[in-house]
């Protein structure tokens, strides 16, 4: 990555922690630390990126023996080794243990202490690090945050705190949240996870912007009609209905994942490539964004088809249900380089595929013989098939003068046959333990979201306006195309396909 990468680990030297460390996962019985937080550690584990003797410790409620937690941790881990002899499987089963205690007693964070001062006495001299890892519920995230502080604190060492979302449900119970945990633990030293940070290609529009002269010059509203940033699901909830019933869609994608992709999107040049001087430009594109209003949002609802279940069919939502399960909303960027250019955010639950990307899209041509011809948009797919691509306009090869449009394909399994793409959370988990915030949320990063988005949760809670209906496994609201149009976007009248490309790869 040559200078670039270089930079971006500023800190990490200083703050890595090497060795005797341990790595303590609250809610380790849960669902999130079954399927990401514990195959992401194996991951590190296996290709020795963890502190030299690390220990793992799974914390939760529930009672289970060393056996039943060990089952469950690996239970979700890919690409085990031959049976017959030791595998790294077997080592991280080796260095890992479970404690179980309640989250709001004492008692448990006291005999977690017990635990974790018997694994240290292992350790050699010097700093007995711990890093604390909530795959929690936010109901109990500030009181395990002050247990933890009251009990497992090292003294000896450095203490770091990783948070999942959601991060409150709106401003108010936001702040709430920081500033209890911000009592007991310092900025620098909490980390909270939004996991599209950790996504290759999201990390890449960083390097992608700056390190390319040839776009910089079309950055901005003189060159850009309109940006879409697109969350779809092919499922619905799936019989989880009561939990996301109490979010909702904006809560749940829009206000956290497809918005900190904007910032990076539209962020200034940092003056350095440190953590604090990227997340100080992400702030100042939030700080720059009006609250949503409700005309410029558009809210659909899916219903049964094609023998899928409708949203109010599943048993878990509450009968009569308003909450979106589909929501398009559009941010305005009030600075010179961004006045104007609509940036519309889009997420939907039971759609007709599974894909997220951002679509840049470019202004028409000077009016003249091209005036027709389809526009140039720059897309980035995160998810699936990683790729980079630019739609241009080329000539057809032969005796007459015909435009067709083509890409220029950057597609990640092809142009990197050999490369490995590192799982999200395998990254930040990485950064944490290397001190490195840059890709994890700041207290301001998060109070700026929130002030965007309050007043339009706040609209659709109090059930204002019903959701529009779509069917299940359908594109969304049929008002959706009128919606972008009306914004700027222009379709392309099916010239420009792109597959979801190459799953032989």
């Amino acid at each position: 990555m040559g200078t670039l990468g270089t930079s971006t680990s500023t800190g990490q030297a200083q703050n890595e922690l090497k060795e005797n460390t341990i790595i303590i996962v609250f809610g380790a019985s849960g669902d999130l630390a079954k399927k990401k937080t514990f195959p992401a550690l194996f991951g590190l584990y296996k290709q020795g990126l963890l502190p030299r003797g690390v220990h793992i410790v799974g914390y939760a409620r529930t009672k289970m023996n060393d056996h039943e937690f060990k089952k469950r941790q690996v239970s979700y881990v890919k690409g085990t080794d031959d049976p017959a002899v030791k595998s790294p499987l077997d080592e991280f089963k080796e260095i890992s243990s479970y404690i179980s205690g309640p989250y709001d007693e004492d008692s448990g964070f006291q005999a977690l202490e017990e635990h974790l001062l018997s694994i240290e006495t292992k350790y050699a001299s010097g700093p007995h690090n711990r890093l604390f890892y909530f795959a929690l519920p936010p109901s109990v995230f500030i009181p395990v945050a002050e247990g933890v502080k009251k009990h497992n604190y090292s003294k000896n060492g450095i203490n770091r705190l990783i948070i999942e979302k959601p991060f409150g449900k709106d401003l108010e119970s936001s702040r709430e949240l920081l500033s209890a945990i911000g009592k007991q633990w310092a900025e620098e030293e909490t980390f909270r996870i939004d996991h599209y940070l950790g996504k290759e290609v999201v990390k890449n529009i960083l390097l992608f912007r700056f390190s390319n002269g040839a776009f910089s010059p079309s950055w901005n509203n003189r060159a850009i009609s309109n940006v879409q940033i697109m969350f779809k699901e092919p499922f619905g909830t799936e019989g989880r209905g009561g939990y996301f019933d109490e979010f909702g869609i904006l809560r749940d994608i829009l206000q956290n994942h497809l918005t900190q992709v904007l910032t990076i999107l539209a962020m200034e040049p940092p003056a350095s490539f440190g953590a604090k001087d990227i997340r100080d430009e992400k702030v100042k594109v939030l700080q720059a964004i009006s609250p949503i209003a409700p005309e410029d949002t558009l809210l659909g609802q899916y219903v049964a088809a094609k023998g899928k279940p409708g949203y109010l069919d599943d048993d878990t939502v509450p009968k009569g249900s308003k909450c979106p399960t589909f929501a398009a909303t559009t941010l305005y960027i009030k600075n010179e380089r961004w006045e104007g250019v609509p940036f519309i955010l889009i997420a939907g639950k039971a759609l007709d595929e599974a894909k997220v990307e951002v679509r840049i899209q470019f202004k028409d041509v000077t009016e003249g013989a091209f005036k027709d011809i389809p526009r140039n948009e720059l897309v980035f797919r995160i998810q699936p098939s990683e790729a980079v691509y630019l739609k241009i306009n080329a000539k057809v090869p032969g005796l007459h003068t015909r435009a067709l449009p083509t890409n220029m394909d950057l597609t990640y399994k092809r142009q990197f046959p050999e490369s490995k793409i590192p799982d999200a959370y395998e990254a930040l988990i990485l950064d944490a333990l290397r001190g490195d915030s840059s890709n994890f949320v700041r207290d301001d990063e998060l109070d700026g979201a929130w002030k965007i988005f309050t007043p339009i949760l706040h609209w659709i809670d109090g059930k204002n306006g019903d959701p529009i209906k779509y069917e299940y496994g359908s594109t969304g609201p049929e008002e959706f195309g009128d919606y972008i149009a009306a914004r700027g976007y222009r379709p392309s009248d099916g010239q420009y396909f792109w597959p979801t490309p190459h799953a032989a790869l």
